[in-house]
């Protein structure tokens, strides 16, 4: 299912792959989009109990502090749900704004889906 947000320079898309759902974040994730993203990502959450969830950032030209603390707060809900959560992350910004904040010591990262797949999904 994907969602396109023209206005906000976003593009969501939401696949499941076994008990993983991903969400492919294509574009700039900034205070415009924020809300559409969240309002994914709280649908998401909800198809799998305890969440599996990759974010696909691989696309991501740019992340600004509010989307930045929606990773945190999603981070921090699958969490508490008892799930996972992996980051796919290109270098670029995004990796680099990672880096910068400390929160890649946070977030588990992958250089592709894939990668975050066979680790999220290992018993």
């Amino acid at each position: 299912m994907g969602h396109p947000a023209r206005e906000t320079g976003l593009e969501i898309h939401e696949r499941r792959q076994g008990p993983c759902v991903i969400v492919e974040i294509i574009g700039e994730l900034d205070m415009n989009a924020v809300p559409l993203l969240r309002a994914q990502l709280d649908t998401a959450l909800e198809a799998v109990r305890p969440p599996c969830l990759v974010l696909d950032l691989t696309q991501t030209r740019f992340c600004d502090s509010l989307g930045l603390g929606l990773l945190v707060h999603t981070l921090n809900r699958v969490r508490e749900m008892g799930g996972r959560m992996g980051l796919a992350v290109a270098p670029g910004m995004i990796s680099r704004l990672l880096t910068i904040t400390h929160l890649d010591h946070h977030f588990q990262t992958f250089a592709a889906t894939e990668d975050a797949l066979a680790v999220l999904q290992a018993p």
